[in-house]
């Protein structure tokens, strides 16, 4: 028996059926037939959390995400995926809210890159995660070195996410801005950008740059398949 994924979504809810389809596409592909991902949904008001982040209360965000973590225990999830880059800001607080693993999308992310010989990768995501540490230190800390656009393509990259896609926009015009600001990255040395903010893979993939991309969904859901599918541990003895 597969083990049950806890979701705590909503931020955006777009984001939360992109974690959806490729988890239940993961499901499909590794066990075939009719399988599919055992999932329970957590789902948040990405308003509230919005105006939480904008007043800089992260207090109040890390506690809301905590019951939330707390509640999908309850529900009966044997691991927590926190589904936004931006709020690991507060995984902390999640992680130390339930007793069953949590798994860290950054320490996912490192991982790969780190294994794929990367040294150096670009990072777009939300203002906060750009410029916040939480994100450059975790990722630091297991031997990547994080770059990040100029102050004005931060900003681009930034609105592109709050003001169309977490409302489902999908614009040609930013997709180009944001290959402009990737081919920026690589002449800065990235060997390869992370797609920090789940929304961005329904604007630009692989092609869309010059060097390797890693979408931190993507393998955040994958790691997830890999502890939920695992074998159960024999009993001891």
């Amino acid at each position: 028996m597969t083990r049950t994924i806890g979701l705590i979504g909503g931020m955006s809810w777009e984001s939360s059926a992109e974690y959806y389809r490729l988890l239940n596409e993961g499901v499909r592909q590794r066990l075939g037939g009719h399988h599919s991902a055992r999932v329970v949904l957590h789902s948040l008001d990405f308003a509230e959390v919005a105006a939480m982040q904008r007043a800089g209360d992260w207090a109040a965000a890390g506690a809301a995400l905590a019951e939330a973590g707390r509640g999908l225990e309850r529900a009966g999830a044997d691991l927590v995926l926190l589904c936004t880059n931006t709020m690991h800001r507060v995984a902390d607080t999640v992680e130390a809210a339930v007793g069953v693993p949590f798994l860290h999308l950054v320490d996912c992310t490192a991982e790969r890159l780190a294994g794929a010989g990367l040294r150096r990768a670009g990072l777009l995501g939300t203002r906060h995660t750009m410029e916040l540490p939480f994100y450059r230190d975790r990722m630091r800390a297991r031997g990547v070195e994080v770059v990040v656009p100029e102050a004005a393509d931060r900003a681009v990259v930034d609105a592109v996410i709050y003001d169309e896609l977490t409302r489902g926009r999908i614009e040609e015009s930013s997709r180009a801005e944001y290959r402009r600001i990737i081919a920026r990255l690589a002449e800065r040395g990235a060997q390869g950008v992370i797609l920090g903010c789940t929304e961005i893979t329904l604007l630009i993939g692989e092609r869309d740059s010059p060097v390797p991309v890693f979408d931190s969904t993507r393998l955040h859901v994958e790691a997830a398949l890999d502890l939920a599918l695992a074998p159960a541990a024999a009993p001891a003895d």
